[in-house]
């Protein structure tokens, strides 16, 4: 089983953004700790997955080991983290991945 792990400003915007429904965003994200292969494939850098889970018209960014990912099966997956980085809308997809693919170039892989 993964770990999520959203951060703390993901996690505020969610709630300004969908009030009382960000308790069902929320579990949509987690439910990413049971089935690990969910989401749209959006690029590596560094050895680092970016995907994306959608929930209605919004985009939600994750990033992960992507060495564990493809080295191991569901079972042994126990130390995975997945991390929650970034929302975006249709409009801002494109530039809100490339900022996440600039931050993972700067930081490399010892910032994880």
């Amino acid at each position: 089983m993964a770990k999520v792990e959203i951060t703390p400003s993901l996690y505020e915007e969610i709630r300004r953004k969908f009030k009382q429904q960000s308790v069902e965003v929320l579990e949509h994200l987690k439910s990413l700790e049971s089935s690990l292969y969910k989401g749209k494939f959006l690029g590596t850098v560094g050895g680092f997955v970016i995907k994306e889970l959608k929930y209605e018209g919004f985009r939600f960014y994750f990033v992960t080991d992507g060495f564990k990912l493809q080295c191991y099966d569901q079972e042994k997956l126990v130390d995975l983290l997945l991390r929650f980085v970034r929302m975006s809308d249709k409009n801002h997809q494109q530039q809100t991945i490339n900022e996440i693919k600039q931050v993972l170039r700067t930081i490399e892989a010892g910032g994880f």
